[in-house]
């Protein structure tokens, strides 16, 4: 491996700060929602917007609900892709269902709405308590062998 390759590198992948994470996550629509019921993982690929620093998703009755009412800590992770770089950024929090008519009457005036033709009447929030991201300068593999 040459130097050239060594510092190419070491500035691929740079880590987010916390303002450009939301920055990030203010230009995406699609993520995936982690949870954990009986020590068993689950991913859910949700649309959401993000607003006042929490993310918000729709959803119905079903498995990703109950699981989030069962265990209500949670991962999200959403990233994009451009032509000289990626992005990805995970929050870490807690999510619940919102359950007053004014929660649910600002979350409805957000713009999110199903992706596909389905009823989705409840407003999901997650409140993050860490959030990570890093951003990857996209380029050739370096030259070095591969062993």
């Amino acid at each position: 491996m040459t130097f050239n390759d060594v510092n190419a590198a070491a500035s691929a992948v740079q880590n987010l700060s916390e303002e450009e994470c939301w920055n990030a996550l203010l230009s995406a629509s699609l993520g995936r929602l982690a949870v954990a019921v009986g020590g068993i993982p689950d991913i859910f690929p949700v649309n959401f917007v993000a607003a006042d620093r929490h993310l918000l998703f729709r959803t119905a009755s079903g498995t990703k609900l109950i699981e989030l009412t069962v265990n209500n800590r949670v991962a999200f992770e959403t990233d994009g892709v451009g032509r000289d770089d990626a992005w990805s950024v995970v929050v870490h929090g807690t999510a619940r269902a919102l359950n007053t008519q004014r929660e649910i009457d600002d979350a409805a005036a957000l713009p999110l709405r199903p992706l596909i033709p389905t009823v989705k009447p409840v407003f999901v929030e997650i409140v993050p308590e860490s959030i990570t991201g890093r951003r990857f300068l996209l380029g050739p593999e370096p030259t070095a062998a591969l062993l």
